[in-house]
């Protein structure tokens, strides 16, 4: 009986790349958080709900930059 390497669920590799992946996902989680919090702040949102919301950007930033610089980067090859 065959079985489907999808069903038996993620790999080592794969758990490795999330884990690798994991502080770019936590950031862009806490964002969407203070995105909801902005959309849903009773009278409005405060100046110190618009400074989270900065700083939640400014993290996905940072953390978007260091997963980048720890992938291996990608070779183009030139047009002949």
């Amino acid at each position: 009986m065959a079985t489907d390497p999808d069903l038996d669920g993620p790999t080592d590799n794969d758990l490795a790349e999330i884990e690798a992946e994991w502080p770019l996902i936590e950031a862009e989680l806490a964002l969407l958080d203070a995105e909801i919090h902005l959309l849903t702040a009773r009278g409005g949102p405060s100046p110190l709900d618009w400074r989270r919301l900065r700083r939640a950007e400014d993290r996905v930033t940072r953390e978007a930059t260091a997963y980048a610089a720890r992938r291996r980067p990608v070779r183009l090859r030139r047009a002949a």
